[in-house]
Parts: structure tokens; sequence; C-alpha cells
């Protein structure tokens, strides 16, 4: 992919976002008055679902204006490590809303209120209407590749059904005088709420951590190097995410000692190769021989003297 249609597709991705983030934020702010007046639960709870989205697509714009304003990507790791964090309030955020409206529904469900189901039917689908809309217009950024988008997009899906939810117990309410439908409706996109609250916290906790990327295997990686030519083994490798999309591996790979300086080159540059298929955009890979008995290096007798160094790992 050149580099010229990767700045365009992230020119789309913002535009993209910016358009639904503006729309989504604005009908939350009109769910959650709707919800109030209405009295439904299941708009409060959808609104408070279209909150998440709303600061998911926030953290994704700011994502991508922050990741521009740094052109060399060595020196991103503090602008990239924002969205993250960002990530994780937006996780914790969600699991307080989803237990705020399991606390309110119990209370519903025992005595349930009043609720003007026309108003709620109304804003109900009207919320469908503008999510179907935003699904759309999302569509067209790049929703597979992009881990920000694909979440943004993935967010409004599931908001969808809340809002399918808030317009069938609208509708029950009205038919049959169910009061619990609401409720139920607000229960289950609490859980939705809950669910994606849950994963993004776990799935940033992770990254601050400086986990193994979920996407890769360590053993892969360990052959993809250890399969190259010239390269005997590895040791001391590590893989983790700066941010999404964008991860880093280091090691140190023992190589013949016979190699020139160039050889090596060419072999990192074969690993770092193989690498970028995997997802690896950073790689530092320390090189070292394996007979490290040179009459005169202070170093080498120095290494030879650390226990470490007598094992190679051999698998």
């Amino acid at each position: 992919m050149s580099n010229h249609q990767h700045e365009h597709s992230n020119g789309t991705n913002k535009k993209v976002l910016l358009l639904s983030f503006f729309i989504i934020t604005i009908y939350m702010i009109v769910e959650a008055i709707g919800g109030f007046v209405t009295n439904s639960l299941a708009l409060l709870s959808d609104a408070g679902h279209m909150l998440s989205d709303s600061i998911s697509l926030g953290i994704a714009l700011v994502a991508f204006i922050l990741g521009e304003r740094v052109a060399s990507q060595s020196k991103s790791f503090g602008y990239k490590r924002f969205e993250i964090l960002a990530a994780m309030l937006n996780g914790v955020i969600l699991i307080l809303i989803s237990l705020y409206i399991f606390y309110e529904a119990i209370e519903r469900f025992i005595s349930p209120p009043e609720v003007a189901t026309i108003g709620m039917l109304i804003i109900s689908v009207i919320g469908l209407l503008v999510n179907i809309l935003v699904a759309w217009i999302m569509m067209r950024g790049d929703t597979e590749e992009n881990l920000n988008m694909r979440g943004a997009y993935l967010h409004v899906l599931s908001d969808m059904l809340g809002s399918v939810g808030a317009i069938i117990a609208a509708l029950l309410m009205m038919f049959f005088g169910w009061g619990w439908a609401d409720p139920l409706a607000s229960v289950l996109v609490a859980l939705l709420v809950l669910r994606s609250g849950f994963r993004v916290t776990k799935d940033s906790i992770h990254v601050l951590m400086e986990g193994t990327p979920l996407n890769i295997s360590m053993n892969d990686i360990i052959q993809i190097i250890e399969q190259t030519k010239g390269v005997q083994s590895i040791h001391d490798l590590h893989i983790w995410t700066i941010t999404s999309g964008l991860n880093a591996l280091s090691c140190h790979a023992v190589i013949d000692g016979q190699l020139t300086i160039s050889e090596g080159e060419k072999i990192l540059r074969e690993i770092e190769h193989a690498l970028e298929h995997k997802g690896i955009k950073h790689v530092t890979i320390q090189m070292e021989t394996a007979d490290h008995n040179h009459k005169n290096s202070i170093l080498c007798q120095i290494k030879n003297d650390s226990p470490s160094h007598h094992h190679h790992h051999h698998h």
C-alpha cells in the first residue's frame, strides 16, 4: 500500500469519525433528555450506550489528530499511549453507567412507573435511523484495518440493538400495557454496555501492562526469526503494543561468527520485512555471535564469565 493511499484513507477516516461523532453526540443528548421527559429507562440506557459510542469515536478522533501531529513513528509513543489511557477511562465509565442502569431497573421491575410510550417510540425510531445513518457513513471509512475505526463501528452496530430494544418495549407497553418491558429492555442494553466496558478495560490494561499483543503468537515469531538464514538462536524476546495497530519487538539474536557486517544488515532487513507482515512495525534486534572467545576483547571475556551466556536456548 503506497504512502499516498495510506494518507488518503486516514483523511477519510478522520472525516467519517468527525461526522459520526457529531451526529451521535447530538442525538445522545436528545435521547437522554427524551428519557427523562418520557420517563423511559430504556431510552436512558440507550443514551448511555450512545455516550460510550461518542466517547470511543472521540478517542479515535483525538488519536488520529495526535498521530498526525508527529511525523516520526519513533517519537510518537507519548501521544499514542493517550489513546490507550482514554480507552481505559471509557471502559470504566461504561461499567459505571451499566451498574447505574441495573440499579434503576431493579426498582422499576418492582413498581413500574408510567412511561409516555408514544414519545418513547418516536425517539427510539429516530435513534435507530440515526444509528443506521452513522453505520452507513462508517462503512465508507476503513473499518477493516484500523482498530479504532473498527471498535467505533462495532459500537454503533450494537447501539442499533439498543434502539430496537426500546422500540419493542414501547410497542409492548402501548399494546399490552406491559410496564416491565421498559426495564427489561434497559437491562439488556446495560448488559451490552457492561460487556463492551469490561472488554475495553481488560484490553487496555493488557496493553498498559506491556502484554504480548493478543493477535500475535510468540512461537510464530520465534520460528520466523530462527528460520532466517544465518541466525542460530534468539533469547530475551519481548513483544508489546505501543498503541492499537503499532507493535514493537526487541530480542537478542545469536548469528554465525563469520558473517560480515553487511550480511548482518541483510539478515536484519529480512527479519524486519517478515515481521512487518505480522503487524510488528518497530523492531530492535541486538546481534551477537556464539563464539565469544576473541583473544583480546575485554567485552567478550566479561560475556563469557557471565553464566547467562553459557546456555543458549535451543528449541
